[in-house]
């Protein structure tokens, strides 16, 4: 039963509060998911395995993620948004202090598999709780303040991730989020109010599975198409499988009274344009980014992985300075005008990557760098916020989670993308080793598809998101 006395709606200082919170806890997740790529090598020799082996600690993370994200806006429902968020908060510290702990590489897989279970609960529940505290004409800054850690994190993990391999053991990549998580419980259970969501349905089995079943063989499907036999029965069976079971779960959605994946936040075309269309592809051509990047320095500009980390930093410091100023940016031009010259700078900044070679001066690949990782940051800003800018209060929780879900995807498809096309152009070429001229190739594709998702933003109309924007 609802409780009759909830709480007052958060002033606008308790909601900032509440915002930096979720946006810590949002870090310390991406951050866990990213830092780790770098790391593979001496976590294999830890456990005496390949890089290659170890990389299925990638893996089972990415799946259990992506399997268990839409049962997060029913566990929000049915045992509260703060007490659901605060458990997962919890149970991604003790996996995380498991990992680091591991005696043997199985327990270490088990842990990982728990840590992306937690983490499927921390996105679409801790945004949902920030949108439900979060005063409309303070929207923008909270999306804002939530979209620092996807913009940092990726970013600094990989070079972060070697640095603590090389001089002090891999352990402690995993070891050092047991403070930062213990602290984030203290705040949650100080900070979040009570709140009594509506009574909450029955469970929607069926569409769990389903669902579940599709985002699993997905993940892993694509995955593998960016290993070593993309082609092989296994990889395509996973595909099929994956695809037959996103079917059968729009399907079952669409017919049942009560699903767990709440497709009605579809039918609102500028969370659609945001989350679906245009905001979900030109997600997957910018998510390749930190995945070409790294490999383009060390394999094409003969770095080493020090140097190539260094030069993701010019990328961070180009997020960090446009981050301060999205803000002011939307509510000058509005949503329309920013996502598409917007997206056309991203666009010309991604074919400019595909245009570097080794001789260019060092600071024309700096600006370009930078150029991109403003251009980035906003996108992520203006996307995210854009998406719940009409979204009704009943269909946030039910919109929160397929957003996550959605973006979990365009990130397995980013990087699944970039691997998919340096592989296709060294067997078109015959070439016995990815080279320079392959990563050529992939960036000319992800421009491509960021300058498709351009041209779909061009039918928004020129006053959306005013509520939010107060665009003068």
């Amino acid at each position: 039963m609802n409780d009759p006395a909830q709480p007052p709606a958060a002033t606008d200082g308790a909601s900032k509060r509440i915002a930096l919170t979720v946006a810590a806890a949002f870090f310390m997740e991406t951050l866990d998911a990213t830092i780790i790529v770098t790391a593979l090598p001496a976590i294999g020799a830890g456990f005496g395995m390949g890089a290659l082996d170890a990389s299925l600690g990638v893996t089972v993370y990415l799946i259990a993620m992506a399997a268990l994200v839409p049962a997060a806006g029913w566990c929000a429902g049915r045992f509260g948004a703060r007490r659901v968020f605060a458990l997962a908060v919890g149970t991604f510290t003790a996996a995380s202090l498991a990992c680091g702990l591991a005696p043997t590489f199985e327990v270490f897989v088990a842990a990982r598999v728990l840590q992306g279970a937690a983490a499927a609960f921390m996105s679409p529940v801790g945004r949902l709780v920030v949108l439900r505290e979060t005063p409309k004409h303070r929207l923008i800054e909270a999306i804002g303040t939530i979209t620092w850690p996807g913009l940092i994190a990726p970013v600094i993990g990989p070079p972060l991730g070697g640095l603590i391999a090389t001089h002090a053991s891999w352990r402690w990549i995993f070891l050092l989020n047991v403070p930062l998580g213990l602290v984030g419980l203290w705040l949650i259970m100080r900070l979040f109010p009570r709140r009594t969501d509506a009574a909450p349905t029955r469970f929607d089995a069926a569409g769990f599975v389903l669902t579940a079943v599709a985002l699993a063989a997905l993940v892993e499907g694509l995955t593998r198409l960016g290993g070593p036999q993309p082609g092989s029965p296994a990889t395509l069976g996973l595909l099929a499988l994956g695809a037959v079971a996103a079917a059968a779960a729009v399907r079952h959605a669409r017919r049942t009274a009560a699903p767990l994946l709440d497709l009605r936040a579809l039918a609102v075309p500028t969370y659609a344009l945001a989350t679906a269309t245009a905001g979900f592809v030109s997600r997957i051509a910018i998510n390749a980014s930190p995945f070409l990047l790294p490999l383009m320095f060390q394999i094409g500009f003969g770095m080493n992985a020090f140097q190539a980390g260094s030069m993701l930093l010019v990328y961070m410091g180009g997020n960090l300075v446009m981050k301060s100023a999205t803000t002011a940016v939307l509510r000058r031009f509005g949503f329309r005008r920013v996502l598409t010259v917007n997206g056309a700078i991203c666009a010309a900044t991604l074919f400019g990557c595909g245009l570097l070679s080794p001789g260019d001066p060092l600071p024309w690949v700096c600006v370009l760098l930078f150029a991109a990782g403003m251009a980035r940051s906003m996108n992520f800003t203006a996307v995210n916020t854009l998406a719940f800018a009409d979204v009704p209060d009943e269909s946030r929780a039910g919109a929160s989670t397929l957003g996550t879900m959605l973006q979990q995807v365009s990130l397995a498809l980013g990087v699944a993308l970039g691997a998919m096309v340096l592989g296709a152009s060294q067997a078109l070429r015959g070439a016995p080793a990815v080279q320079l001229a392959d990563f050529r190739h992939a960036w000319y594709v992800v421009g491509l598809l960021m300058a498709i998702a351009t041209l779909m933003t061009l039918r928004l109309d020129r006053q959306v998101g005013m509520a939010v924007s107060h665009r003068r």
